[in-house]
């Protein structure tokens, strides 16, 4: 004979499951807290690098990742890519402390369903999860706004940024140039060799228009300085 599950089983069963990506344990501890508190989300795992976070996500998948796009250790876009790729029902919600429209787009073209900033509103982060768990696409009003004003060609009300013309390795280059890691310590993070990284800065000093490798960690610190921490 079967045994009826109680209502807080029952309750459980149905919750939507989320995964926490971030590196640094103050924010994964208080996203933790937050979602816990909501009874219809239930927080099954967290990590703090891609291939730790793969490899929980593949053994016990959630309903919803929540991912920081800038990650200490390896790279948050190719976490979204191979997540996507890997096991393709996995909602993704990109939270980020960049705001930048570039940003946003690399998110959703690698595979994010939604997109939060940092600084916005706690709740923001549980509709977020709750869209994307609903197949709903997720980013606030005003940058939906400019997404859609980009598709059609008109302007969007932001400035340039030099991320713009990079591709999304070159970013992840350049956003650690931006913290004043040297050459090989960005090879290690990212797990490719220094002549990777070298190759990559090359590109980057050739789009940009810059003369050496000063200038372009130069171009990078103050990109840095102006988009707040990236974490």
């Amino acid at each position: 004979m079967n045994t009826p599950r109680s209502g807080t089983e029952s309750a459980h069963a149905a919750a939507t499951r989320v995964f926490i990506v971030d590196d640094h344990a103050l924010v994964r501890e208080w996203l933790g807290h937050l979602l816990r508190r909501e009874r219809d989300l239930v927080v099954v795992g967290e990590a703090d690098e891609p291939g730790q976070a793969l490899a929980a996500m593949a053994a016990n998948p959630p309903h919803v990742a929540v991912i920081d796009i800038s990650l200490r250790h390896g790279s948050g876009l190719e976490l979204i890519k191979r997540l996507r790729a890997r096991l393709p029902t996995v909602e993704i919600v990109v939270l980020s402390m960049h705001d930048a429209l570039s940003d946003v787009e690399r998110a959703f073209r690698a595979g994010a369903t939604g997109y939060v900033m940092k600084r916005e509103s706690t709740g923001q982060i549980v509709e977020a999860i709750r869209e994307v768990r609903a197949e709903r696409i997720f980013a606030n009003s005003a940058t939906l706004e400019q997404l859609k004003a980009r598709f059609m060609g008109l302007p969007t009300g932001q400035e340039t940024s030099p991320t713009d013309a990079l591709s999304d390795r070159e970013v992840d280059v350049f956003r650690r140039l931006g913290l004043g890691q040297t050459t090989p310590q960005i090879a290690e993070d990212l797990g490719v060799s220094l002549k990777t990284v070298q190759t990559y800065c090359g590109r980057m000093k050739d789009k940009l228009g810059l003369g050496d490798g000063q200038e372009l960690a130069r171009l990078a610190y103050r990109w840095h300085a102006s988009h707040g921490r990236a974490g």
